[in-house]
């Protein structure tokens, strides 16, 4: 017995032992058995609903102006015929819901072409249909006490929003899978009605749905044509980090062209490049470094590397994206600011306060050599200076010295109305909520300054997160017609946190904030709804321009409607998901009516 407690103590003693390496188990990460492309951990609010149903398939379409969540089932707004109008080249959105009290295995869709009476065809190969998956937010569905600190909730909260290409999916029981489908409405079809269908087929059941898509006489331009001025900064290094691949590299490069290529297609206009590293406060998950080295050599003279921003800046015009290209940020955080030691070949920090003389001979020797590659490269005439939320007097001062270079620089701003930056400003974008008054703005529209507006993680709505309704994401850009703006700025096109295909939260962020777009070059809910609403803003302008052309009067009191409409969008403060439903849908009716109006 005393042989066995002693094995026994040795035993113990080897087991409690402090190893090298060791951690805590409570802090151990929990495994899985496979990888999870979506959390799982929902319930529903009301699962006596699930009980009620007929067993196996149910499909129908549903309101892309709202969520659909995975354990609940749909009762609201559904139907067996997705009906819609559009103009020739524009994009018609749908999505459609699968659900069932059981398991359904191996569910696929077949779409149809659609014919219209003359028999004129719109092929089925202009229909795209990708998977909506469920990711994990901080903030409950339509919260509206958001705020840039901590979320107050502790639960998590699972959102439809990530788009997925796929081929076939297994239903778990008792939940609901959203399937959106994008209908490019070809650029030559015929105007007149088209009828088709979609197959939802299982390895048990069929069920048919119908369209009835009308396509009018107006035609679209193509993205790189429209006039919205759409601004989502990018972080080029968020995609090299995120698919494990040098900086820059071959591959990183092939991946950028697929990333940008959403950017492009929503319009994109403004390119994100970097003079400086880590502007932001080092508060990005994956540091934006900078495009431009600047490097002090041994003799004390400085020189400028720009490989990078003219790689990027080359690759995103060629996809279209060229309408103006933001240098950031003449007043970085903390005055912050790394260049290279020639000498020594580290890395050097360096604090050169706007208004202080170091900063006016660093920025003055800087803004020579890059205007003079910027007019090496024909890039000079669309290239901003972007300052963002600084202060004032910090503003204020750095602009002082840029102007006093040269007064050709064009400047953007992204923060708060002040009436001193307004004249000094070629493109201002004012935070939702701090704005002008409508005479203020009507004179910088009148002497042909641009100005757009921006929502980040405040205020809580109208915003972009994923747990916002997704109507919001369309009636931004109503209100930026109505303001008479030039369009919309965002941070951030894919500004990714830790695990952004399953979890949009960042640090004390609301989820969503900090991107629209998830890696692989997938679309969101979020990405498509803004879209939308930049589509009914270019035709907006376009009807615009023919009424006033026109000399119908029935045309004109059309048009006279539809900006008596406009001034519920700026007198909105409520927010509530069924008003600002109603208002979008409003204004589109009465823009079908004038599209109509207009082609008789």
């Amino acid at each position: 017995m005393k042989g066995i407690a002693i094995i026994c103590c040795l035993i113990s003693a080897t087991a409690f032992a402090q190893h090298k390496g060791q951690m805590d188990a409570a802090r151990l990460p929990v495994l899985a058995p496979h990888y999870q492309p979506e959390y799982t951990f929902d319930e529903p609010t009301a699962p006596a609903a699930w009980k009620e149903l007929r067993g196996g398939l149910h499909a129908a379409f549903g309101s892309t102006d709202q969520a659909y969540f995975r354990t609940e089932a749909p009762s609201q707004n559904i139907r067996a015929t997705w009906e819609a109008t559009g103009w020739k080249n524009e994009r018609l959105n749908a999505q459609l819901l699968v659900w069932s009290p059981d398991s359904l295995r191996q569910v696929r869709f077949t779409v149809s072409n659609l014919v219209n009476t003359e028999g004129k065809v719109i092929s089925s190969k202009h229909a795209k249909l990708q998977l909506v998956r469920y990711v994990l937010s901080n903030y409950p569905y339509g919260a509206k006490d958001a705020v840039c600190e901590g979320s107050p909730y502790q639960q998590g909260f699972l959102m439809p929003d990530r788009l997925e290409e796929f081929d076939r999916f297994d239903l778990a029981g008792k939940t609901t899978r959203p399937v959106w489908i994008s209908l490019d409405v070809p650029v030559d079809a015929a105007p007149g009605q088209y009828t088709g269908t979609v197959l939802v087929h299982t390895e048990r059941y069929t069920d048919t749905l119908h369209m009835k898509i009308r396509v009018q006489q107006q035609l679209l331009p193509p993205p790189q044509e429209w006039q919205y001025r759409l601004d989502l900064w990018q972080n080029p290094w968020a995609v090299a980090w995120y698919n494990h691949v040098e900086p820059w590299s071959d591959e990183h490069r092939a991946l950028l062209k697929k990333h940008l290529q959403l950017y492009a297609g929503a319009g994109g206009k403004y390119i994100t490049t970097y003079a400086v590293h880590s502007p932001w406060s080092d508060n990005s998950y994956m540091i934006e470094g900078g495009m431009i080295n600047w490097i002090k050599q041994k003799d004390g003279t400085w020189k400028y590397d720009y490989t990078i921003f003219d790689d990027y800046v080359e690759m995103a015009m060629a996809l279209g994206i060229n309408k103006a290209i933001t240098i950031y940020t003449p007043v970085p955080w903390g005055n912050r600011f790394r260049y290279t030691d020639a000498a020594s070949g580290n890395y050097v920090y360096a604090q050169w306060a706007p208004g202080t003389a170091e900063y006016r001979a660093r920025w003055h020797d800087f803004l020579d050599d890059l205007r003079a590659h910027l007019e090496k490269k024909g890039w000079f005439g669309k290239t901003y200076l972007g300052i963002n939320e600084n202060e004032l007097p910090q503003t204020l001062a750095a602009i002082k010295v840029i102007k006093e270079h040269s007064p050709q620089w064009r400047i953007t701003y992204a923060g708060n109305w002040h009436q001193e930056l307004d004249t000094l400003l070629d493109d201002y974008c004012y935070l939702y909520g701090n704005e002008p008054v409508d005479s203020q703005q009507r004179q910088r529209s009148a002497r042909g300054a641009t100005t757009t507006f921006y929502v980040c993680c405040n205020p809580p709505v109208p915003n972009n997160f994923v747990f916002s309704p997704p109507i919001e994401g369309r009636w931004i850009s109503w209100y930026s017609f109505a303001r008479g703006y030039d369009g919309f700025l965002r941070w951030a096109y894919d500004g990714w946190p830790e695990d952004p295909v399953r979890d949009a939260r960042h640090g004390s962020w609301p989820a969503g904030d900090c991107y629209l777009v998830y890696p692989g070059g997938n679309s969101s809910i979020r990405l498509e709804k803004l879209r939308e609403g930049i589509v009914d803003y270019e035709k907006l302008r376009i009807l615009k321009t023919q009424a006033a052309a026109s000399g119908n009067k029935t045309v004109k009191r059309s048009w006279q409607a539809i900006e008596q409409h406009l001034n519920v969008f700026t007198a909105e403060r409520g927010f509530k998901e069924e008003k600002i439903t109603a208002d979008v849908e409003k204004g589109r009716a009465l823009m079908i009516t004038l599209s109509n109006e207009l082609a008789r």
